[in-house]
């Protein structure tokens, strides 16, 4: 089991760079669930302790607006991403262990999913400070690119706000 998990982890970039003592001392506090469809992984507003891997399926990420909606508007929950085999999400956990800020969902039968208890993987990476760095240096680069893209987006979003003001 440790093995095919191992393979998962390898082709993961939070684990790039990594020897395969290091993946198989991952491995080895790394939970593996095969899941069916739509079960809910992490819920929007709860807190979570967990980074989580597609191994294979797929797994939508939903907000849920009415968070920001005005009592007068009604709003519909809005899918932000799916994510493919080799994705992570819950990577936050990893850096504070406040309320999540999405819902995650699997989308497919036999979603096989990776879980990295925060506290087990934390004990490992102080254990083992290159397999730590390795992995801490690969957690910044994986949040600074989905802080870009969520930058870009509000752009975007932006842009098209004012091109409808100014045609009203």
């Amino acid at each position: 089991m440790e093995k095919k998990i191992r393979i998962h982890l390898s082709q993961t970039d939070l684990f790039d760079n990594l020897t395969e003592e290091q993946l198989d001392k991952i491995a080895a506090i790394t939970e593996a669930a095969t899941l069916p469809k739509e079960i809910v992984l992490i819920e929007e507003k709860e807190t979570s302790d967990a980074l989580y891997i597609v191994a294979t399926g797929s797994v939508e990420i939903w907000l849920n607006p009415e968070m920001i909606a005005s009592e007068s508007q009604t709003a519909e929950p809005v899918l932000v991403a799916e994510l493919m085999p080799g994705q992570v999400f819950g990577e936050m956990a990893l850096v504070d262990q406040g309320i999540r800020s999405a819902t995650a969902i699997t989308t497919q039968d036999n979603t096989y999913i990776l879980r990295l208890p925060r506290e087990k993987l934390i004990e490992l990476c102080d254990s083992d400070i290159d397999l730590g760095y390795k992995v801490m240096r690969n957690l910044a680069a994986d949040l600074a690119q989905k802080m870009r893209n969520t930058g870009l987006t509000l752009r975007q979003y932006q842009m098209m706000l004012a091109q409808q003001e100014r045609k009203s």
